[in-house]
């Protein structure tokens, strides 16, 4: 099957998931083969929302968009469990991601929506601090939101972060 037609076929017709399965592998093919091809950014953020709503990867964090209507795909809700053996034991973090156009060439914004005490944590708004939380600061467009969530979490169990 020549993947160059898959991007002209009028998958609508054929219903969004199908559409997005082929699109997404077309893409991620087309990626593969070139160096110079990017995957669109709505591309991107619709497998990013699919594994997050399928839950694949690490159960113990979560991913969605904040609203169905958001159809820039900008505004995210996250969640995150807290680590076994820490302060943050039995909590649930919730936190918001905003990706601009220019995800994921840049970063998102991420804000803490629950109370949460870490070094890199704005303690007036919850805002990350992408100049001191090295993945957002080293940023490689080949991370993912979920890449971010998995990060935190992990850096919940640092001795300088088992304050609550």
């Amino acid at each position: 099957l020549d993947l160059c037609l898959l991007a002209d076929f009028p998958w609508e017709t054929y219903g969004f998931a199908l559409a997005f399965s082929a699109r997404t592998h077309y893409w991620q093919t087309m990626a593969a083969s070139s160096s110079a091809v990017v995957v669109p950014r709505n591309f991107r953020l619709l497998d990013e929302l699919e594994k997050g709503e399928k839950a694949a990867g690490d159960p113990s964090i979560s991913l969605g968009l904040e609203s169905p209507e958001d159809t820039f795909m900008s505004s995210w809700i996250g969640t995150i469990l807290g680590p076994n053996n820490t302060v943050h034991e039995n909590r649930i973090y919730s936190l918001k991601l905003y990706c601009d156009e220019n995800y994921p060439q840049k970063p998102p914004t991420v804000r803490f929506i629950s109370k949460i005490n870490m070094t890199y944590v704005n303690p007036n708004n919850g805002v990350v601090d992408s100049k001191i939380f090295h993945l957002l600061g080293n940023w490689n467009r080949e991370y993912t939101m979920a890449n971010i969530l998995s990060e935190l979490r992990k850096e919940m169990t640092a001795s300088y972060n088992r304050k609550l």
